[in-house]
């Protein structure tokens, strides 16, 4: 079976997409093609169809390889809880909090069990290409490297390096790399793509040049700057960009621990719509919509809000008969109480912002599943919306229970108060097909405007997907890939 594995010379340098790329590449060819990646450290992350939660990264190059997503695609993945501390999961389900150092030690058994989920995959598809974490130049990590050049030793696949010239001193990265590499680790690799270029090719043929005869490997391609809309690996390093085109102000709590700010993705797609990141008490503004999203760690993002000073302006925010909607971690956050007996996060007890009825306790089973409902009170918010279907996932570690006078939000969960304050646990809410049409003709009612409605989620999706796989394959030498493949 054929592998790659594609690394990168920085986090953030395009590995997600160009694996994104290359799959829905292959796969217009007829091969049946999936992800990879050994390790994830990531607060975004998804759940698949039987339960499993994954990076949402690999959930993503799921959909562009056409396929459904199941756990040995992330057979590891680490969310940072603070102090030093992930969460590991391990194919799929919580394996236990784990310092870093007690994680090293383990290493060699995680490193087994990513060998024998990219043994499975490759025994069922034509093509597996794997997914590098950050630099592949690391040699403090070299030792515990169960990701990057250390994986492509242990299933002995070539790799590509892909570097990202729009910061800056991508030369330097490259030749850096590779003069990193051990004897093996150069056998193993084959090529360069430079990614996110701006501007004309041919003034960098001499640093090309030169980078074939530093590392005697070919540049497969320079990749221009491709302006498409896919979901962020890491909700820390890189949410989603913030935009400023249209009138529309919905705004997002940057909580410090956020996680699955791709809840509010969907909203990119509007030409009349804002979205923001309120980080600090001085930027909160007077948004249209105000979203709590979720958060790896409640307890410690809500003594945040406090100690911000947002915690107060969302009470003034609410009380001016403004829309709040918590998502997740944010949903536990309006509450009365949040209750952390058992230790999860910090244990303890602490006021939530009490505008919904509800106290939340923490335990250490983790609610983790697809979730199909319907919708059932739209509120104001979402007046006119009753009945429309909604799909997404729960993922979390926490119990709520009203104890108050709310309205359902959908016929399985989540709540609507004074119709304004809305709460979910289910993350994709506004993937929904109209669901974020009506929120967002809402808005325009309330502020005298109208607009037109992009295309659905899901097709905006497909076409991002078919955009950047055309970007990439007329940018590189496919044939020269193919051949470092083995295809």
């Amino acid at each position: 079976m054929a592998g790659l594995i594609v690394l990168g010379t920085a986090s953030n340098a395009g590995k997600s997409a160009m694996v994104a790329a290359l799959l829905r590449i292959y796969a217009d060819r007829g091969l049946a093609v999936c992800p990879f990646k050994a390790q994830n450290m990531a607060l975004n992350s998804g759940v698949t169809r039987d339960g499993s939660e994954i990076g949402r990264a690999q959930l993503m190059q799921a959909e562009a390889a056409r396929i459904e997503a199941d756990a040995r695609m992330n057979p590891v993945l680490l969310k940072p809880t603070g102090n030093g501390v992930s969460q590991v999961i391990v194919n799929g389900r919580v394996y236990k909090n784990m310092k870093t150092r007690e994680y090293y030690r383990e290493k060699e058994d995680f490193l087994r069990k990513a060998i024998a989920a990219y043994r499975s995959l490759e025994s069922e598809y034509d093509l597996v290409i794997a997914e590098g974490a950050g630099s592949a130049s690391e040699i403090n990590l070299k030792d515990v490297d169960i990701v990057n050049m250390g994986f492509a030793k242990a299933v002995n696949i070539p790799a590509v390096l892909v570097a990202d010239i729009d910061r800056g001193g991508m030369f330097g990265s490259v030749v850096g790399t590779y003069e990193l590499f051990d004897a093996r680790e150069r056998e193993l690799f084959r090529g360069t793509i430079v990614n996110k270029f701006r501007g004309d090719v041919s003034i960098l043929e001499s640093g090309l040049r030169f980078l074939e005869e530093r590392t005697k490997t070919p540049v497969l391609g320079v990749v221009p700057h491709a302006d498409v809309q896919l979901d962020a690996e890491d909700s820390l390093s890189n949410p989603v960009g913030t935009t400023d085109r249209g009138a529309i102000d919905i705004a997002v709590v940057r909580l410090p621990y956020m996680s699955n700010v791709t809840d509010v993705a969907p909203f990119y797609r509007y030409p009349d719509v804002s979205i923001r990141f309120i980080e600090r008490v001085e930027s909160f503004g007077d948004p249209d919509l105000l979203v709590i999203p979720g958060t790896k760690n409640t307890m410690t993002d809500l003594t945040w809000l406090k100690e911000s000073g947002i915690y107060a302006r969302i009470l003034r925010h609410a009380a001016s008969g403004k829309y709040v909607f918590g998502i997740c971690g944010g949903f536990q956050m309006l509450g009365d109480v949040l209750k952390d007996p058992e230790g999860i996060e910090c244990a303890g007890e602490a006021d939530g912002l009490r505008l919904i009825p509800m106290v939340t306790e923490l335990c250490s089973e983790k609610e983790q599943h697809r979730v199909e409902t319907t919708l059932a009170c739209g509120g104001d918010l979402l007046k006119g919306a009753e009945g429309l279907k909604v799909e997404g996932y729960e993922i979390h570690m926490g119990r709520s229970v009203i104890s108050g006078t709310v309205d359902a939000l959908t016929e399985n969960g989540g709540v609507v108060r004074d119709g304004r304050i809305y709460g979910t646990y289910i993350h994709g809410f506004f993937d929904a097909p109209e669901v974020a049409d009506v929120l967002v003709d809402r808005l325009r009612t309330s502020k005298g405007m109208s607009g037109d409605n992009p295309l659905p989620y899901d097709v905006f999706k497909e076409g991002e997907y078919d955009r950047l796989a055309h970007v990439v394959r007329e940018s590189i030498d496919m044939r020269a890939l193919d051949e470092i493949i083995g295809l």
